[in-house]
């Protein structure tokens, strides 16, 4: 699947980072793939949206206090809303919203 506009160039930007300041700031990353690779890896798997989530969640996490370790992207995106609505509240709207009939 190729990825859409926004998240191409979002790579772009990536990659011209990685071109333009990464060899100035060394290779300090605490994970592996780099932050930098994670933020490919998850807008090409994931798009603009997600990828860009799982990319600043990624570099939140990158500071001094952090282990790291391995960190892949994960499989599937993140369920970025599903703790602000329960399942059976969304049930519910969902049922009144379709069983209502327009008003004559």
């Amino acid at each position: 699947m190729t990825p859409s506009w926004p998240a191409r160039v979002l790579m772009a930007i990536v990659r011209g980072y990685r071109v333009m300041l990464s060899p100035w700031l060394g290779n300090a990353c605490r994970f592996e793939p780099t932050c930098s690779r994670y933020s490919l890896a998850a807008l090409e798997k994931h798009g603009a949206l997600a990828g860009s989530y799982l990319t600043a969640h990624r570099i939140l996490r990158c500071q001094p206090w952090c282990d790291g370790g391995h960190d892949p992207v994960p499989d599937n995106p993140p369920r970025l809303f599903s703790r602000l609505v329960s399942p059976s509240v969304a049930r519910a709207c969902a049922s009144s919203s379709s069983s209502e009939s327009p008003h004559d």
